[in-house]
């Protein structure tokens, strides 16, 4: 039997094991020792199974993940996320489909403090649906801006998905988090413009809330300055080279540490908890990445990857077929993937033979992440969708039906981006280092 027959298999087998529920790190180890085992001896297998993942964990560049899970933590245990959704309320409320809005734009900043969907789903779960119910909007149409907004987590940086990109692909991590900047700025525009019209054709959607005095806007505007100033520092000494993306992982941690108790926001109880959530969480991602580089190991092994690439290099199609068969991959993954494991299940085989194509590999990390945030709100199975629905007690397809209109709006960002490469390139381009 050729490598290449092995490695098919071997591909098939991990699928069937994750649609059955198997967790990703655990098929993919399982898979990739039995099929070196076949391919080289078990000798080998055990060999690479403790040299390869050691060796590849053992770099200073992985200490960005706990520090920035630490800095999300830290404030989805503080009141920063209601701070956060209290003054867009306050700003845009008073607008037709106004809360909706404010939810977006709560995500997106709160995405880009925690850089977790989970988080972000959970926290405007809390503060936004009952705000909507109190104000009558239409139930579908609420739910649907909630779990729509979440996924913007994983595109504003800090982001988890970017890191893992970067770290398997070799590529700048900043540069990464800089493209999901502009990617992510596009969908916040447009899903609000998209809230806009649909409760201009149907203002039962989302009808005007209180207009809210000065004074009180102000007042929510002051309290998120302190968190807002710790973004920008992270952010702008990434994007300006004053330092790397660790240590801005470390500030923003430190600092989010620091506003939340001088601000009363958070107890020692509280940070502990914290800080025990960081280190099972960075454990999961580690096992995971670990075990994707000895799958990494077992594809090369097969020789799938060449295979693959000659495969991808020699189709006689434009590009932007290849980006369209890209993203019908990622929607059939994202029914019953989490939005990480896609990454380390599909960048080791696809990277090679897409950067060969003449693919940029900024462009692609930003692509292939924003595939991961509509895959976890796509039907049947979008799990963002399953989160919020077990956070606040709803059925799925009441969220799904809300979800809808955004997913249309997300497929017209896919192609925007295609068309429109600079929409992710564009700030990679011009940062500083």
């Amino acid at each position: 039997m050729s490598p290449e027959i092995i490695g098919l298999i071997g591909l098939i087998v991990l699928l069937v094991l994750l649609a059955l529920k198997m967790w990703v790190g655990a098929a993919m180890l399982l898979v990739s020792t039995i099929g070196i085992i076949i391919l080289k001896g078990t000798g080998v297998a055990l060999t690479q199974a403790g040299s390869s993942t050691f060796t590849n964990l053992n770099s200073y560049t992985f200490t960005v993940i706990p520090m920035f899970s630490l800095m999300g933590m830290v404030i989805a245990e503080s009141s920063m996320g209601k701070d956060l959704y209290d003054c867009a309320y306050a700003v845009v409320g008073r607008f037709r489909g106004g809360l909706a809005s404010a939810t977006v734009v709560a995500c997106g900043v709160l995405g880009a403090i925690t850089g977790s969907t989970h988080i972000a789903c959970m926290v405007m779960a809390k503060v936004a649906v009952p705000q909507m119910e109190k104000n009558n909007y239409e139930e579908s149409f609420a739910l649907g801006s909630v779990a729509a907004g979440a996924p913007l987590a994983i595109l504003i940086p800090p982001s988890i998905g970017f890191i893992i990109f970067g770290i398997l692909t070799e590529n700048s991590i900043g540069k990464l988090f800089m493209s999901g900047f502009g990617v992510g700025i596009v969908q916040i525009v447009l899903y609000i413009i998209l809230i806009w019209v649909l409760c201009l054709i149907n203002p039962k959607k989302g009808p005007k809330g209180p207009k809210q005095s000065g004074k009180v806007i102000l007042k929510t505007v002051v309290r998120i300055i302190p968190i807002m100033l710790l973004l920008g520092l992270v952010l702008g000494g990434i994007y300006g080279g004053i330092f790397t993306t660790t240590e801005a992982g470390a500030i923003g941690a430190l600092g989010s540490i620091i506003i939340s108790f001088a601000f009363r926001q958070i107890t020692v109880k509280n940070l502990l908890r914290a800080i025990k959530d960081t280190a099972v969480m960075s454990g999961m991602v580690f096992f995971l990445v670990g075990s994707t580089y000895l799958f990494v190991t077992f594809m090369s092994l097969s020789k799938i990857p060449m295979w693959l690439s000659r495969v991808i290099v020699g189709l006689e199609v434009p590009n932007w077929v290849i980006a369209a068969a890209i993203i019908i991959l990622y929607f059939i993954l994202g029914m019953f993937l989490p939005d990480v494991p896609m990454i380390v299940l599909t960048v080791p085989v696809l990277y090679g033979a897409l950067t060969k194509r003449g693919f940029d590999p900024i462009w692609l990390g930003a692509f292939i992440v924003k595939l991961m945030a509509v895959g976890g709100i796509s039907p049947p199975v979008g799990l963002t969708v399953f989160t919020l629905s077990g956070t606040i007690k709803r059925p799925p397809g009441k969220i799904f039906k809300g979800v809808m209109p955004f997913l249309l709006v997300d497929v017209v960002i896919l192609v925007l981006m295609i068309i429109f490469p600079e929409i992710a390139t564009y700030i990679p381009n011009h940062m500083a280092g």
